[in-house]
């Protein structure tokens, strides 16, 4: 039988000719979900043959890895702000970059002054902050949401159904009561939102997207001519509500942000923070008092 060690070093060759240049990363990752056992006592057992039944395995796996399909969809999950999330094909792989808006949705001055959630001892009790994921795909920003900021309620917005079974998979694996919700952006829903994550397709509709993007579902990467046709509708469907959310984040290229920018001034909403990707838009009529009352 084939041991680890032989597996590692020829499986290593094969990717690298298919061109992979995480070649022997992605053989250790894959050897690790097979055996199911961990990186040191795989790199410590090196001669301990492998099963016949999970060698073929293996190899299903590195087959697939070899036509660059990333690497998440071959294991069926990926790790956000360091949880694990179910992934399928159906959903856009969740970005690094993306964590940025955890971060900045967790400092916005609606939960200032409470580390501990808003109402716990110790702060002044508020009813709870309402949050739309619009375009949630996985579900990891309204999930992860949901986990870092305890007492907001989170609804996860989404047009395509595939991608809403995949949230409710995830949803139900942190067993949360999360809202999923099948609509286009807003418009499916009754509003009354006080925070949008927003990470929309906002590649523009001729960019050149890598090998491994290939992969990943076309409607959650392209957004139009200059990859801002779904802010426009979003903005414009935010700007006829009449309760607007006070705070809207977004995700896209740094130098499509000028143009964002503009767009949202249109629909009454100025720059708060801009952050690498991601950017934090305030309503100008309103007030964090005001969107608590």
């Amino acid at each position: 039988m084939t041991n680890i060690q032989t597996c590692l070093v020829e499986s290593t060759r094969w990717l690298e000719k298919a061109g992979i240049g995480t070649a022997r990363l992605d053989v250790l990752v894959l050897l690790e979900y097979t055996l199911d056992v961990d990186r040191a006592w795989l790199l410590a057992h090196g001669e301990t043959p492998i099963e016949p039944q999970k060698l073929l395995k293996l190899k299903k796996l590195l087959k697939r890895r070899a036509r660059h399909e990333p690497l998440s969809y071959v294991r069926g999950k990926t790790e956000f702000y360091g949880r694990e999330f179910v992934l399928t094909p159906a959903v856009l792989e969740p970005r690094p970059e993306s964590e940025t808006m955890i971060e900045l949705f967790r400092a916005l001055p609606l939960f200032a002054g409470a580390q501990a959630p808003i109402g716990s001892s110790g702060t002044k009790s508020r009813s709870a902050v309402h949050v739309a994921d619009v375009g949630t795909g996985s579900g990891a920003l309204g999930i992860t949401a949901s986990l870092e900021v305890p007492k907001v309620t989170v609804d996860l917005l989404d047009i395509d159904r595939e991608a809403l079974q995949v949230a409710k998979t995830n949803v139900d694996k942190f067993t949360l009561s999360l809202s999923i919700v099948e609509s286009d952006l807003l418009a499916g829903t009754n509003g009354g939102y006080d925070v949008l994550l927003c990470n929309l397709p906002y590649v523009p509709d001729d960019y050149q997207i890598n090998t491994a993007a290939m992969h990943e579902p076309k409607l959650a990467i392209f957004g139009g001519p200059d990859g801002l046709d779904l802010y426009r509708k979003l903005f414009r469907q935010v700007s006829k509500q009449s309760k607007q959310p006070l705070y809207i984040l977004t995700e896209a290229l740094p130098p499509q942000h000028a143009a964002l920018e503009q767009i949202a001034s249109k629909a009454g909403y100025e720059l708060y923070e801009n952050n690498d990707f991601i950017q934090v838009f305030k309503c100008i009529q309103k007030s964090v008092s005001d969107s608590l009352k």
